[in-house]
């Protein structure tokens, strides 16, 4: 089959790489329809993060399912599918907590020698528990957008939400404008949050963040951004913080935005950052999140994207086919894109 594979720093190109198979009875092996690229990805595009070469990318998919390992009950041939970014057995005590992302005996796509999710199929263990079938049939272009990403970035968004403890009322910042970041600021919309401040210098991102629930946009970074926050709140801070970025300047923003008492819920994959225990103790102030276990969150939102009550795919702002692979990533990384989807092939 034809994938995607890492070859070096700022270089992504197609190969050619084994047919999926069956191996286990509880596998199964996916069809790709739909994929794209993650943010997260640009870290080892960028030389940021070591990644070997020939391996695999990409963790974002949903397709049909193609074959079934003989312990597979609840999925059938033909069915159209989300995967999560991480495969999880459903039956640990981790899982049984929802957090599939720390499954005992789970692991992530294109990792320990398993394909990635930009190719043309896909070897999924634990199939009952880790795939979620689509119900119905003739979904819209615009809807297979926002089931694709339930797969990872709306998830991701949401879990920032609630880690924060955005509840109705709320006033929240969103630390980030990429495709996470927006996404947070829509979950944070979802959970009634009355007063969302975006932090964005992206006149097309500030439009769809607007468009998506913020309230209020600020442009400014660091110190700046603080003072702007602090002024919107009469000097009291935010009462959640959606951190969606990972970098030391965008945490150290969050916590100082953050009001006595409250919480910074985190999903962006940290680089270079100092956790300011200092400021967390002398201000109360928390901190959750961390990888997300989309597969908790699957089934309730996207019961909201069939409702048409959210539509998160407005996101994907770039497409391309598979061959067009280095492109995806070079928009992203150059922020011509909020995120690249990848169409692998027709359903």
């Amino acid at each position: 089959m034809r994938a995607a594979v890492f070859v070096e720093p700022g270089r992504i190109e197609v190969a050619e790489r084994p047919d999926p198979q069956i191996v286990q009875p509880t596998d199964a092996v996916v069809r790709v329809a739909l994929a794209c690229v993650c943010g997260s990805d640009l870290w080892f595009y960028r030389g940021q993060t070591p990644y070997e070469s020939d391996r695999p990318v990409g963790h974002e998919f949903i397709g049909i399912v193609e074959d079934v390992g003989s312990q597979v009950g609840g999925l059938h041939k033909g069915d159209l599918v989300i995967a999560p970014f991480a495969y999880s057995d459903g039956t640990c005590p981790h899982c049984r907590a929802g957090i599939t992302t720390s499954c005992l005996h789970g692991g992530f796509w294109a990792y320990g020698g398993m394909d990635g999710g930009q190719g043309e199929a896909v070897r999924v263990p634990f199939a009952d528990a880790t795939l979620v079938p689509i119900p119905g049939s003739g979904h819209s272009a615009e809807m297979m957008r926002s089931l694709l990403t339930l797969s990872d970035v709306m998830g991701t968004g949401h879990h920032a939400a609630v880690s924060a403890g955005v509840t109705r009322g709320s006033t929240v910042a969103v630390v980030g404008d990429g495709a996470v970041g927006l996404c947070a600021a829509l979950a944070a919309a979802r959970l009634g949050a009355e007063r969302i401040i975006a932090l964005s210098r992206n006149p097309a991102r500030q439009a769809l963040a607007g468009e998506f629930g913020a309230t209020d946009i600020v442009a400014e970074r660091g110190e700046a951004a603080t003072e702007a926050i602090m002024a919107l709140t009469n000097g009291v801070g935010v009462d959640a913080t959606l951190e969606c970025v990972g970098t030391g300047q965008s945490m150290a923003t969050a916590f100082a935005i953050t009001r006595p008492g409250a919480m910074v819920g985190f999903v962006g994959v940290p680089h270079g950052v100092e956790v300011p225990l200092q400021t967390m103790f002398s201000r109360n102030i928390g901190m959750h999140g961390g990888s997300a276990s989309v597969r908790t969150y699957i089934p309730e939102l996207m019961e909201d994207v069939l409702a048409r009550r959210i539509d998160p795919g407005r996101v994907l702002d770039f497409e391309t086919d598979l061959d067009g692979i280095g492109e995806a990533y070079a928009a992203m990384d150059q922020r011509r894109a909020i995120k690249s989807l990848v169409r692998v092939a027709s359903i």
